[in-house]
């Protein structure tokens, strides 16, 4: 989670563009929830995890609390206790529901949140319309952050009811149906220059405060694979004991394996004999040529281990995607409504991947950028404080909006999540990955 500095781009202060805009992101979150019932949309299913419908309304609430507080005349709440109910972790702006109890929250339902949603945006459209360019341009960058805040609860919207539909013993399907079955390429590898390189947004257009101030870095030569770890792959790791030996291990995540019973990706079952696989098109067979998602860095770490690889570091990965070209690739974010990793498009002896099907593990723990300093007042509150025991994401995945992530964009989570769509692109090493005795 991340926010706006004040010195990033945003959009032109046209009412017109903002609007469109505003319509647009609004409109999008509303045809995500549309497959989901009004029970669907209330169910907490673990501590991480918020029902569809707080999502809806915390993103409501984004924008009465930032925008139409500060500048609507004669501003009251819809409704007092939404203030309550529906701030994540804004202290400046008062008390606050505790995360883990936010499926206890029966009423307002599924319908009054629609109904709250309806009013606010009533209102920042009237609010828009009725402002002059001065003022416009000053709120510009507000409202842009609105959207981008919206874009992230998106994403998570589709990552936590793929995990309440999961507990379902009848694994409801949300939408779409599996691709065919694929099998994985050889595994090549990209090499990149190092030295003294500039790392971080430039300042065109937008940007999380997280990703500023650009700053100089020195890497050594290195490579990196030119495609994500696939699911086949993971299963050779998996039949050589990779659960099971902890000399593979960091210390804390074999804590984890071992407390917490970890023997495969977060969403694999074993039936039969038979390793399946939950995803928002329905539990299936494990695609041994899919990438590998929902694993943690300490899975992503012990795998890297045990191929004689190791991670990347978040600097390395946004330099070679830059420095090769590989930003401007298409890739397989929400838009493509697959909602799933898709595998490799054939090699080109470029990278592969690095736009969507699902966030790459770095070995960067999530710290500031030298120089940088959160923006003031609540606003302030989004990012900075969250720089410690996480560990940095790069990338984007499947359900990431288009237009959302960017080479600079610094995911984070903290290093045992698994619930995140998240995979593994290894660094260094020379050889394909193959089983290591």
């Amino acid at each position: 989670m991340t926010a706006l500095h004040p010195m990033s781009g945003a959009l032109d202060a046209d009412a017109d563009a903002l609007l469109r805009r505003y319509d647009e992101v609004r409109s999008h979150t509303e045809a995500l929830a549309l497959p989901l019932s009004p029970e669907d949309q209330t169910v907490q299913s673990m501590p991480d995890v918020s029902p569809t419908k707080w999502h809806r309304a915390h993103v409501t609430w984004f924008f009465e609390t930032f925008l139409l507080a500060q500048e609507e005349e004669r501003f009251a709440p819809f409704q007092d206790q939404y203030w309550f109910l529906f701030n994540s972790y804004y202290e400046a702006i008062g008390p606050r529901y505790s995360r883990p109890e936010r499926g206890l929250i029966s009423r307002p339902g599924a319908h009054e949140v629609g109904d709250y949603r309806r009013n606010v945006d009533d209102r920042v459209r009237d609010l828009l319309g009725a402002l002059d360019g001065g003022a416009l341009e000053r709120l510009a960058p507000t409202v842009e952050l609105g959207f981008h805040h919206e874009q992230q609860h998106q994403e998570l919207l589709l990552m936590d009811i793929k995990h309440v539909l999961s507990v379902n013993p009848l694994r409801p399907v949300y939408a779409g149906a599996p691709l065919p079955p694929s099998e994985p390429d050889a595994l090549g590898w990209v090499d990149v220059d190092g030295g003294l390189v500039e790392i971080g947004h430039e300042g065109l257009g937008f940007s999380f405060d997280n990703e500023l101030p650009r700053h100089q870095q020195w890497l050594e030569p290195f490579r990196l694979a030119d495609r994500l770890v696939t699911n086949g792959e993971w299963l050779e790791f998996m039949a050589d004991g990779g659960y099971r030996r902890p000399e593979l291990w960091l210390s804390d995540g074999w804590g984890k394996v071992r407390g917490e019973g970890w023997q495969a990706p977060f969403y694999w079952t074993e039936v039969d004999g038979v390793w399946l696989e939950h995803t928002l098109n329905g539990t299936w067979p494990v695609d041994p040529g899919l990438p590998v998602t929902h694993v943690s860095h300490y899975e992503a770490d012990a795998f890297a281990t045990w191929a004689g690889c190791r991670l990347p570091t978040e600097a390395e990965w946004e330099h070679a995607v830059v420095s090769t070209g590989a930003a401007v690739a298409a890739g397989n974010l929400a838009d493509t409504a697959t909602f799933h990793a898709r595998p490799a498009p054939a090699a080109t002896g470029g990278l592969r991947q690095v736009h969507g099907d699902c966030w790459e593990w770095t070995s960067s723990a999530y710290l500031p950028y030298p120089g940088f300093h959160p923006p003031a007042g609540a606003i302030g509150e989004y990012n900075g404080k969250f720089m410690s025991g996480q560990m940095v994401l790069r990338g984007g995945c499947a359900l990431t909006p288009d237009g959302h992530a960017r080479p600079t964009y610094r995911n984070f989570f903290p290093p045992g999540a698994r619930w995140a769509m998240s995979g593994v692109r290894l660094a260094d090493g020379g050889e394909p990955v193959t089983t290591r005795g």
